[in-house]
C-alpha cells in the first residue's frame, strides 16, 4: 500500500489555474525528485500532500498513523529556546524516561524504598536502552556537525540565528524525528558542499520515503531513483536526474515522430477525401472521412514541447584580455581590524580561458576573496596583480548592485542608455520578463527573478573576466542548464564561487578550496570530480598506511620468538590477495587510458581530463605496489 495517494489534484487561485489533473503515489522507501520550472506549482503540491493547503479539486489519501515531515524553503518558526532545545524535541519521550530514572536513583538511597525503586529502575533502563537513550545525544551532535554547526552553536538562542541557520536547525530536527515520509523543498539552499554531501550519505540509509524539490542536479543524482517533472502536468521517469535527462530527450523524439507520422497520415487522408468525395469513389471517401473524424476526436496527438519558456542568454567579451588574468603574491584575505586573516593563499595564477572554482564552507571568506580581487576590500597582506585589457563582470550573491526602488526598465536603461524602450522590453523578454512585469520594482522581485535580472545586466557589459558568486542560486533547472551551456562556451576567463558541483564539474580547470581549519587555500588542477577522487585517494592512502605501518612504540617492543600467529599470517595473505586484484584492475585501467591518450583528438579538455586521471591512477598504482612489496617481504620473512 502507498503511503500517500493523490487523485486528479488541481489548484487554482481565483481565475488562475496553477495545475490540474495530477495523480500520484508515494510508496514505501520512495526516493523521488520533483523538478520543473519556477512558478509551476511544486511547493504548492508539497503543501497539499502534507495537508497545509487544500486542493481546489481532487483528493489526497494518507496511510493511517502516518508520520509526515516537511522542510520548507525558509523556516519562519519562532522559538524562545536555544538551538539544542529545538533539536532535542524529537526525544521528549526519552528525556521523560531520564527524569523518571533520576527520581528512582534518588529513591534508591532510601532503604525503605530501595528494593521497589531498583525493580522499577531496571524496567525503565531496559526501555531506555532499547529506544536508544544512551546514544541519542551522540546522534544529535553528529547531525549538527554534519549540517555545519559547531559545539559552541548548541547553546545559541534561536533568536540570534539567521533564516538559513534556522532552516538547517529545522532540517536537523526533522532528520532526528525520522518521519515515515520526508518532504523537502530545496534542502540544499543553505548548505555548503560538505554539508550537502553529508546529507546525501545520510539519506542513503534513510528508512522512510523521501520527496524532494531541488535545483541541485548532483544531489538529485545521488539521492533519487525516480523523477517527477511538472510542466504543469506530471510525468514520471525512472532513474536519477541524469537518467531523466536522457529519457526526456528520447520521449520527446518518440512523441515528435509519432505526431509527425499522424500529421502525414491526416494530410494524406484529407487529400484523398478532397479528390474523391464527389467522384466515383464517393463511398470510400465518405468512409475514410468518418474514420478520420473518429480518430481526430479520440486520438488526435498534440505536438510535444520541452521547456517552452527558456532563458535566452549570451555572454560575449567585447575585447580579448591578455594571457595573464590574475596573479597573487603572498596574499592573505581578511579584514585588518579583526587581528588575523581569514586564510592565506599560495601564489595563484589564472590565465585567459581558464575557470577556477572557489569552494569551501559557508563563512570561510570566499565572497571576501572576490571583493579583494575587485579592490573593494584591501588585502590583509600581499598583493593582487590583475592582467592587461581586463573588462570585469561581477555577479554578486546578494545582488547588491541592483537598485531596490528602480524598475526593471530603469535598471536596463541605466546599463544600456542607447537602447530604446521597445528594445529594452524585447531584451527583458529573453530573461522571461514580459508584460507589466518590466515595470515592477526590484524590491518586489523573488530571488529567482533577481538572479535573472542580474544576469541580464551582466550580459550587457561585454566582460572578458567573470567573477561569479553563486550564479545558480534561485535559478530553476532549465535556467541552470542554459547558464551552464553559455558559460561553457564563454571565450573569456571565469572565477566561480559555487556550491553547484554539477556546474563546477562542467566548467572548472582548477579547484581553489578555502580550508578555514588550517587557515589556507589549497589549489588542485582539474574539476570537482577529479578533486574528490584525489581526496578519496589520499584518505585511502593514509588509512592503508595506518594499517600497514607499525607504530613506533610497537616497533620498539621486543619481538616474540614465536613470530606472527597463524591468524596474523592468514589476514596478511588476504590483504596481499586483495592488493593483487586491485593492482591488476589499476593496470587494466591505465592501459585503457593509454590507448585513449594515444588516439588523436582535437579536444584539449578531454586530453587534460584523461591526463589527470592517468596521473591519479599511476600514483595509486605505485602506492599499492609499494604496499604489496612490503607485505610480501614480511610474509616471506615469516
Amino acid at each position: 500500500m502507498s503511503l500517500i495517494t493523490a487523485t486528479e489534484l488541481g489548484k487554482s487561485f481565483g481565475p488562475v489555474d496553477i495545475f490540474s489533473n495530477i495523480s500520484l503515489s508515494i510508496p514505501h522507501r520512495a526516493r523521488i525528485g520533483l523538478v520543473g520550472p519556477n512558478g509551476v506549482g511544486k511547493t504548492t503540491l508539497l503543501r497539499i500532500l502534507i495537508g497545509l493547503e487544500e486542493p481546489s479539486e481532487g483528493e489526497v489519501q494518507r496511510a493511517r498513523n502516518l508520520c509526515l515531515g516537511y522542510l520548507p524553503q525558509e523556516a519562519f518558526f519562532e522559538s524562545e529556546g536555544t538551538l539544542w532545545d529545538e533539536v532535542v524535541k524529537p526525544f521528549a519521550g526519552l528525556r521523560a524516561l531520564q527524569t523518571e530514572m533520576a527520581a528512582l536513583e534518588h529513591a534508591m538511597a532510601d532503604p525503605s524504598r530501595a528494593e521497589e525503586a531498583l525493580a522499577a529502575y531496571g524496567k525503565l533502563q531496559i526501555q531506555f536502552d532499547h529506544q536508544g537513550g544512551y546514544t541519542y545525544e551522540l546522534r544529535i551532535r553528529q547531525t549538527l556537525t554534519g549540517l555545519g554547526f559547531t559545539a559552541a552553536d548548541e547553546q545559541r538562542p534561536m533568536s540570534q540565528l539567521s533564516g538559513g541557520q534556522r532552516t538547517r536547525v529545522l532540517l536537523a530536527r526533522l532528520l532526528l524525528s525520522e518521519p515515515d515520509v520526508l518532504l523537502m523543498d530545496e534542502p540544499t539552499n543553505h548548505l555548503d558542499i560538505a554539508a550537502i554531501e553529508w546529507l546525501e550519505d545520510f539519506l542513503a540509509d534513510w528508512p522512510g520515503a523521501v520527496l524532494i524539490v531541488s535545483h541541485d542536479r548532483y544531489f538529485l543524482d545521488r539521492v533519487t531513483n525516480t523523477i517527477w517533472e511538472m510542466t504543469p502536468s506530471l510525468e514520471l521517469y525512472h532513474g536519477n536526474y541524469s537518467a531523466f535527462l536522457q529519457q526526456r530527450e528520447e520521449r520527446y523524439a518518440r512523441r515528435l515522430e509519432e505526431y509527425e507520422a499522424q500529421q502525414a497520415f491526416i494530410q494524406k487522408e484529407e487529400e484523398y477525401i478532397r479528390r474523391n468525395i464527389a467522384g466515383q469513389n464517393t463511398r470510400q471517401a465518405q468512409g475514410r472521412q468518418k474514420r478520420l473524424e473518429r480518430m481526430l476526436e479520440e486520438a488526435r496527438l498534440t505536438p510535444p514541447h520541452i521547456n517552452a519558456q527558456r532563458l535566452h542568454l549570451r555572454l560575449e567579451p567585447a575585447s580579448r584580455s591578455g594571457d595573464l588574468v590574475i596573479r597573487t603574491r603572498g596574499l592573505s584575505v581578511g579584514y585588518a581590524d579583526e587581528g588575523r586573516p581569514l586564510f592565506n593563499a599560495p601564489d595563484l595564477t589564472l590565465t585567459r580561458g581558464e575557470c577556477a572554482a572557489v569552494i569551501g564552507p559557508n563563512g570561510a571568506g570566499k565572497t571576501t576573496f572576490l571583493k579583494t580581487l575587485l579592490e573593494q576590500i584591501p588585502p590583509y597582506e600581499g598583493e593582487v596583480v590583475m592582467g592587461a585589457s581586463l573588462q570585469i563582470g561581477y555577479f554578486a550573491q546578494t545582488h547588491e548592485g541592483l537598485h531596490p526602488d528602480w524598475t526593471l526598465m530603469e535598471e536596463i536603461e541605466h546599463a544600456a542608455p542607447n537602447l530604446l524602450p521597445g528594445a529594452i522590453r524585447d531584451y527583458l523578454a529573453k530573461f522571461l520578463f514580459t508584460g507589466d512585469e518590466v515595470f515592477h520594482k526590484v524590491e518586489t522581485l523573488s530571488g529567482g527573478e533577481r538572479s535573472r535580472l542580474a544576469l541580464s545586466l551582466l550580459a550587457l557589459r561585454g566582460a572578458n573576466l567573470l567573477l561569479l558568486d553563486e550564479p545558480t542560486n534561485h535559478l530553476d533547472l532549465p535556467s541552470q542548464e542554459v547558464l551552464q551551456s553559455i558559460l561553457d562556451n564563454f571565450k573569456g576567463t571565469i572565477l566561480l564561487v559555487s556550491h553547484d558541483r554539477y556546474l563546477i564539474d562542467a566548467l572548472a580547470t582548477q579547484i581553489w578550496e578555502v580550508m578555514p581549519d588550517s587557515g589556507r587555500l589549497k589549489v588542485f588542477d582539474g574539476n570537482y570530480s577529479q578533486y574528490k577522487e584525489f581526496r578519496q585517494y589520499e584518505a585511502e592512502r593514509a588509512a592503508l598506511a595506518a594499517l600497514t605501518n607499525r607504530p613506533q612504540e610497537q616497533a620498539a617492543r621486543p619481538i616474540r620468538p614465536s613470530g606472527p600467529s597463524k591468524d596474523q599470517l592468514r589476514r596478511r595473505q588476504k590483504k596481499l590477495e586483495a592488493l593483487e586484484a586491485e593492482i591488476t584492475e589499476l593496470e587494466q585501467q591505465l592501459a585503457a587510458l593509454t590507448r585513449q591518450l594515444e588516439t588523436p583528438t582535437r579536444d584539449l579538455g578531454l586530453v587534460q581530463k584523461l591526463g589527470h586521471e592517468y596521473t591519479l591512477l599511476h600514483k595509486k598504482l605505485e602506492d599499492r605496489m609499494e604496499t604489496w612489496a612490503r607485505l610480501s617481504a614480511d610474509q616471506y620473512a615469516s
